[in-house]
């Protein structure tokens, strides 16, 4: 079974709620229909109801089983005036000026909003909106997981060879958002990878610090930083399956692995990779995908404390189908 149509039958399991935020997007009202007929999650429009109906109805869409909200007459309006109040207050944020930002054209704050409260499991944006605007309301709003400061990225990478990782998969992390990790950061995407590992892959996670050094055989200041992200990252998860820092072959190549970094229990199996800089790991996963003809799937947006994420702005109806059912995998625990 293909990696996506296993998280499927996963979010089948555990139905979720997942609150798509732009009906504006003709792929949402589409994507809608097609998520509840599969059972994948319990899906929320935000918007004008009158207006949703009509849409749908233009579009052939049947929205049966779709809950339809508009957050400007919606009954939890005033009780999530209060909570973003008070989020903001040091920022002298008002109600009035709250009320605007959740009842804003975009619905992005309302949905964030509704995730934060529980009313919905997870959130799936940036069909229309830029990925800094659905982080942005992510952030303020959800706000991160606990001991956590580090909102990063996560792609599933499915490769034709199944010796690496878990048949064939690797996580790759941080592809998509942090340009230039600390060490801090850095061993917090290598916490939330494995646990992203653990999620979509069912497997515990063997974590890869990435250099160009294995174990010392260079001396950079770049080193020095994974070397330092790797003893923060024990600490963060003591019970943690990781090394570092690792080539790349001696992080995913037995023999390699055996003769640069003996007794670890990482070298030469890992199935998560954490790449040191944004630069490498954007590298890494577009050669690994045009080169190898590995499939990307993600980026899978981790660190929050609830799930969100973000779909390409050309993404197509079944993207908005299989970032649904991987927010509602997230949603599961």
């Amino acid at each position: 079974m293909h990696l996506v149509d296993q998280i499927k039958a996963k979010a089948r399991t555990i139905v979720q709620t997942v609150v798509l935020p732009e009906s504006y997007d003709d792929r949402m009202i589409q994507a809608a229909e097609l998520i509840t007929k599969d059972g994948l999650a319990k899906i929320v429009l935000l918007g004008d109801v009158s207006v949703l109906e009509a849409k749908a109805g233009e579009l052939g869409v049947s929205l049966a089983g779709v809950e339809l909200i508009d957050p400007k007459s919606a009954a939890q309006l005033e009780g999530y005036v209060a909570e973003l109040v008070k989020l903001r207050e040091k920022k002298g944020l008002t109600a009035e000026q709250a009320r605007e930002t959740l009842t804003g054209e975009d619905n992005l704050f309302f949905g964030a909003m509704m995730v934060r409260k529980g009313d919905a499991g997870g959130m799936v944006a940036g069909a229309f909106n830029t990925t800094g605007d659905v982080l942005r309301a992510a952030f303020q709003v959800v706000g991160t997981a606990p001991g956590m400061k580090t909102v990063s990225s996560v792609f599933l990478m499915v490769t034709k060879n199944p010796d690496f990782g878990e048949n064939g998969v690797l996580c790759f992390a941080d592809c998509a958002v942090n340009p230039n990790p600390n060490a801090q950061a850095l061993a917090e995407i290598a916490v939330s990878t494995a646990s992203s590992c653990k999620s979509f892959l069912g497997a515990d996670a063997r974590v890869a610090m990435l250099s160009f050094s294995t174990k010392g055989s260079a001396s950079h200041e770049d080193c020095n930083k994974v070397l330092e992200a790797l003893e923060i990252a024990k600490g963060l998860d003591p019970d943690l399956q990781i090394d570092g820092e690792l080539q790349l072959d001696a992080a995913l190549l037995p023999k390699v692995g055996d003769k640069k970094a003996p007794g670890s229990a990482v070298a030469g199996k890992a199935n998560t990779l954490i790449f040191p800089t944004l630069d490498a790991g954007n590298i890494g996963y577009k050669l690994v995908e045009r080169v190898a003809g590995a499939e990307a799937v993600g980026p899978i947006i981790q660190g929050l404390n609830k799930p969100v994420n973000d779909l390409s702005r050309g993404c197509s109806v079944d993207d908005v189908v299989s970032v649904s059912a991987i927010t509602a995998v997230q949603a599961q625990g």
